[in-house]
């Protein structure tokens, strides 16, 4: 295969590998929104124990459950990125990868092949058989 393919895949896939990372920070704000939110119930029945009922029946009214964006809770956030966005790009990707007979990180296979210091310690080839 031709160097400049091989970049141009390598390329496509390093970008994936930040939609990729961008999908993480979606999982992590679910996961801390939802955290925020079971924390906010704890807190209004704190407030109501000590005496401030209007408060949180204010904030149990207008604050717990709410969306985070007009109809979504994050989970539905994930889905439409999901559907939108990652999937095309995850699935396009993979058809690219096809101009390099299906293998992925052909580019930095090349640059270990090319960067390491053969038979020095910590630069093999491969893994070789795990020590035990």
């Amino acid at each position: 295969m031709d160097d400049r393919t091989v970049v141009a895949v390598g390329a496509l896939t390093e970008a994936l590998e930040t939609v990729e990372v961008a999908r993480g920070h979606l999982y992590a704000f679910h996961q801390i929104t939802g955290s925020a939110d079971f924390k906010l119930e704890h807190a209004i029945r704190l407030l109501a124990e000590a005496g401030h009922q209007g408060l949180a029946e204010r904030l149990s009214r207008e604050l717990l459950g709410r969306n985070v964006l007009p109809g979504r809770w994050t989970f539905q956030v994930i889905e439409d990125y999901e559907d939108t966005y990652y999937s095309v790009f995850r699935d396009l990707e993979r058809e690219a990868r096809e101009l390099t007979r299906g293998l992925p990180h052909v580019y930095e296979a090349d640059l270990k092949r090319t960067r390491r210091s053969r038979g020095e310690p910590g630069h093999e080839a491969s893994p070789g058989p795990s020590p035990r």
